[in-house]
């Protein structure tokens, strides 16, 4: 990888609420299982397929066969009794090519568990010294870990903060219509929940432990 500022953009096979995909030259395309066929829907060319594949139709599977015999380099095809889900080695194939920035699209919705698995790759890539999103139609999810996020000055709609450890020590969140300074958050309580964008930049700090941000959109 030539540039820093590429990304890895990684399209699943979850609720799909988008209308385009902003992609640059120097970036890299992960079509996820049944995220092909959303590329298909975007006129966008994959770099790489990856996945066990039991979320694809027989015109996909079609496709992807005939793919693996034209460029065998572009397919990877996981087994389907693995320890790691179909993104999670998606996502580590991004890593292994020196991406550190991941956007990920497709990636919520439908059943719960593999929403929830998708938030556990962003705390992944954040422990291995990258950062990810999960993006939608209708906002965003990240998550901080010992830092400070800032969010730009104009956003419209909710803010949620969770924590996603036992304890997240000295959360400060300024910028929104409810303030917070060196709170302790727990997984069993949610306080963070809910706040309002002001217009103004908003900044949410945690000192000591990981925090999953929900941004929705108005």
């Amino acid at each position: 990888m030539n540039n820093v500022n590429a990304k890895c953009i990684i399209i699943g096979a979850g609720d799909f609420t988008i209308s385009e995909i902003p992609v640059s030259e120097n970036d890299y395309v992960i079509a996820v299982d049944g995220g092909l066929s959303y590329c298909g829907i975007l006129n966008l060319e994959p770099d790489l397929i990856i996945g066990d594949f039991d979320s694809v139709s027989d015109g996909e599977m079609e496709a992807i066969n005939t793919l693996r015999e034209q460029i065998p380099d572009r397919i990877i095809t996981l087994p389907r009794e693995k320890d790691d889900t179909d993104m999670l080695a998606a996502i580590k194939h991004g890593l292994n090519l020196g991406y550190s920035d991941f956007r990920i699209y497709a990636g919520m919705g439908g059943r719960f568990d593999h929403s929830f698995a998708n938030v556990q790759c962003l705390l992944y890539l954040k422990n291995h010294d990258a950062v990810g999103y999960l993006i939608d139609g209708t906002g965003m999810v990240l998550v901080a870990k010992n830092e400070a996020i800032h969010l730009r000055a104009g956003l419209e709609g909710l803010l949620s903060v969770f924590c996603l450890g036992q304890k997240a020590e000295k959360v400060s969140i300024t910028g929104m219509k409810y303030s917070l300074e060196n709170a302790r958050l727990t997984n069993d309580f949610p306080l963070g929940i809910s706040n309002e964008f002001t217009g103004e930049e908003a900044v949410i700090s945690v000192e000591d432990g990981e925090l999953l941000c929900v941004i929705q959109y108005a």
